[in-house]
């Protein structure tokens, strides 16, 4: 009779390559990750930080639109994610943007291949929530960038309030299983502080999302996709007041981006 962990259970790695293998393409193609305030502010923090020949790491880096942003200020940039297949587009879609100065590598973000002090930039953008330990991923983000670099960390955040936490969350899963947690900017701050870094900037935004092309772009179960408009239909006023559920479920979450320094 099978035990509750059986030879089919995916590992973490296995499960965030299944999520993330089949989709590789349509995050590059993504209008949510492709463009953005945000992704506007980190290439002027490239533009104005970064030293001649300046090293780049784009640290989990998905469809690769921060390296595409980081490109043109930088000698150099490694693009680095966990999944073989996102590393794989993103290195055909930078051949074809023409920026050769774009490297890839593959791993996760917890355990590094590169020295101490390798990048003058670390870039983080939307996959620190995946990571199964946050805090050790920082310390490696923080081990690999060189004394007066720069690093930035952009994330969607949780509320402080705890229903609201649990219904972000619930449906983060739902959609993605491969999703681990979207931790608030106390916790976030905390992390930092263990890690190494001081925090030399943040910037709190909304960003509206389309539930047709959010779950669509994981590809997620119609089971899963019903039972997340069941309980986007369930809860209270108040909670659907601060996602600003809309017609068709379209709703708003809240990234944060934080700009670093190491100690």
């Amino acid at each position: 009779m099978p035990t509750a962990q059986t030879p089919t259970t995916p590992s973490r790695e296995a499960l965030n390559n299944r999520q993330f293998g089949s989709s590789a393409s349509d995050y590059v193609a993504s209008a949510v990750h492709s463009a953005g305030a945000d992704l506007e502010q980190i290439a002027e923090i490239a533009r104005t930080r970064l030293p001649a020949g300046a090293r780049a790491l784009d640290l989990g880096c998905g469809g690769g639109h921060v390296s595409y942003a980081v490109a043109p200020y930088a000698g150099s940039v490694t693009a680095y994610d966990l999944s073989a297949e996102m590393v794989a587009a993103v290195e055909k879609e930078a051949a074809r943007r023409g920026l050769s100065n774009v490297a890839t590598a593959q791993g996760p973000a917890e355990a590094l291949p590169f020295a101490d002090q390798s990048f003058d930039a670390v870039f983080c953008r939307y996959t620190a929530h995946h990571w199964p330990d946050v805090r050790r991923g920082l310390r490696e983000a923080r081990r690999v960038l060189k004394p007066g670099g720069v690093a930035v960390f952009d994330d969607i955040v949780a509320p402080e309030q705890a229903v609201l936490d649990t219904f972000l969350q619930t449906f983060e899963m739902l959609r993605d299983p491969s999703h681990v947690r979207d931790y608030s900017a106390a916790e976030w701050m905390e992390f930092f502080s263990q890690a190494g870094f001081v925090v030399t900037g943040l910037t709190r935004r909304r960003l509206p999302l389309d539930f047709a092309q959010w779950a669509a772009r994981q590809k997620t179960p119609e089971v899963h996709v019903k039972a997340i408009r069941a309980l986007f239909a369930a809860v209270s006023d108040e909670v659907r007041a601060h996602f600003d559920v809309r017609e068709n479920d379209d709703f708003t979450i809240d990234p944060v981006l934080f700009e670093l320094s190491p100690l």
